[in-house]
């Protein structure tokens, strides 16, 4: 991670996130900004690598800069840096395409941690809030068996998607077109009834195939 964004109101907790962002990832340059609007600014300016996003800002909510980034088809990754921990916040990020959720009243060593993660393709997610998830899935998640829904073809497109390749690259692993992977990704994300890669990850863990199988 070569260029990171931090967007966030409070001065102190911008300096934090950036140290915390160094430690993870020591090359990278940060940029701070401190409201919904200076963001939107930013990454109309710049490509960033990641996005660490706030959502109580002063002038409206990080979840929209997460909608932003993702429509405008950049590579950043987004991840929530919040000390919100509700179900509509979490599941409204990961639908708006996040790559993470981290609760800043963690230690920085614990965040430092879950940021490197997301180099091998594993979302950044907070303990507490992972549990979240899978109890929300658990609950609302399909109830049939994950993998006689999707065809051969999308598992391995799955696989390596959890794996945090991109489309272009997953393409010129199994040796398709870009837009035939885009294709099935839309197919796996309607059959699994999900939105985002964070999700598509948890999704492939369940499967057996999390990185590293």
């Amino acid at each position: 991670m070569k260029q990171i964004l931090i967007v966030e109101d409070v001065a102190e907790t911008r300096n934090w996130l950036s140290n915390v962002a160094h430690a993870a990832f020591p090359d990278c340059t940060t940029i701070m900004t401190d409201s919904l609007r200076a963001g939107r600014a930013a990454v109309s300016r710049c490509v960033f690598d990641l996005a660490l996003i706030d959502l109580g800002l002063p002038d409206g909510n990080g979840l929209d800069l997460l909608s932003d980034i993702r429509q405008s088809g950049a590579p950043t990754l987004g991840v929530v840096t919040t000390a919100m921990a509700d179900d509509a916040n979490i599941v409204a990020a990961l639908s708006r395409g996040a790559s993470g959720y981290l609760l800043k009243e963690q230690p920085a060593e614990r965040i430092v941690q879950q940021l490197t993660q997301l180099a091998e393709g594993i979302p950044a997610l907070s303990p507490s809030i992972a549990r979240r998830i899978m109890e929300h899935f658990r609950l609302t998640g399909p109830v049939v068996d994950e993998t006689s829904t999707l065809t051969a073809r999308e598992c391995e497109v799955l696989a390596l998607i959890s794996r945090g390749l991109r489309n272009v690259d997953v393409a010129e692993t199994l040796g398709l077109s870009e837009n035939t992977i885009a294709s099935h990704l839309k197919s796996i994300y309607r059959k699994l009834g999900i939105s985002s890669r964070a999700e598509a990850s948890w999704h492939a863990t369940r499967m057996g195939l999390a990185p590293g199988d």
